[in-house]
C-alpha cells in the first residue's frame, strides 16, 4: 500500500503543478498537432493521402511529443532540487519512477484525445471504426514507451546535454515498440480490417510492456543512485 501511495503523491504533485501552469500540456499539444499538420502537407496530394501514411504519421506525432514531455517533465524536476528531495525520502525509489511515469502516460493519453481524430480525419484513415482495438494499440504502444522514457529522463537529469541525449537513447530502445504500434495500426486500417493481425501485434506490444516495465523498476534505484 505504501508504494501505491507514494506513486499516487508523485503523481498528485505533477498533477497540481500542471494544472496551475499548463506549460507542458501547451507545449506537447502545439508540437504533436504541428507535426500532424505539417505531414498532411507532404503526404495528402490532391486529396489523396499516401497509402498506409496515417498510422506513421499518428506514431511519429506521439513519439515527437512524448519525448517533449518527458524532457519537460525532469527539467521540472532540477528546480528546486525536487528530484534530489524525492530521491532522499524514505519511500521505495520505485514508486518515484511510477509516479512519474502515470504523469507521462497521462498527458500522452490526452494528446492521443486530439491526435487520432485529427489523423482521421486529414488522411481519410478510418480509425475509429474498431476503437477497442485501436485504444489496446494506443495503450500498450504508449505504456512501452513511457517505461523507458521516464527511465532514461531521469537518468540524464542532471546531462548538460540532456535534450541531445535523451532522443539518441530513447529512439532505438523503442523501435520494436513503434514499429509493432504502426504494423499494428496498418492492420487495423485495412478493408475490412485485420483483426487476427492486430490482435497479434497488441500480444507483442503487451510482452514488450512487460519487459520494459519490469527492467526500468529494477534499474531505476541503482542508475538514480549513481
Amino acid at each position: 500500500m505504501m508504494f501505491f501511495r507514494v506513486a499516487l503523491l508523485v503523481l498528485r504533485k505533477d498533477f497540481a503543478i500542471e494544472i496551475k501552469s499548463r506549460e507542458i500540456l501547451y507545449t506537447t499539444l502545439l508540437f504533436a498537432l504541428s507535426c500532424v499538420l505539417v505531414f498532411s502537407i507532404a503526404f495528402v496530394k490532391q486529396g489523396e493521402p499516401l497509402e498506409d501514411a496515417a498510422a506513421g504519421i499518428l506514431w511519429i506525432a506521439i513519439e515527437f511529443a512524448g519525448t517533449l514531455a518527458l524532457g519537460r517533465t525532469f527539467e521540472r524536476e532540477r528546480y528546486g532540487e525536487t528530484l534530489r528531495a524525492l530521491l532522499l525520502a524514505p519511500v521505495p525509489r520505485a514508486a518515484i519512477y511510477v509516479g512519474k511515469t502515470l504523469g507521462i502516460l497521462v498527458l500522452l493519453f490526452v494528446a492521443e484525445l486530439l491526435l487520432v481524430p485529427l489523423v482521421a480525419v486529414l488522411f481519410h484513415a478510418s480509425l475509429l471504426a474498431r476503437p477497442v482495438l485501436l485504444a489496446a494499440l494506443l495503450a500498450f504502444g504508449t505504456v512501452g514507451f513511457a517505461s523507458v522514457g521516464a527511465l532514461f529522463a531521469a537518468m540524464l537529469v542532471r546531462a548538460r546535454s540532456r535534450d541531445v541525449m535523451l532522443p539518441i537513447l530513447l529512439y532505438p530502445i523503442t523501435i520494436p515498440v513503434m514499429i509493432a504500434g504502426v504494423r499494428g495500426t496498418v492492420a487495423l486500417l485495412q478493408t475490412p480490417p485485420d483483426t487476427a493481425t492486430v490482435t497479434l501485434w497488441i500480444s507483442i506490444l503487451a510482452a514488450f510492456d512487460v519487459v520494459f516495465v519490469t527492467l526500468s523498476l529494477w534499474t531505476f534505484e541503482p542508475v538514480m543512485t549513481e
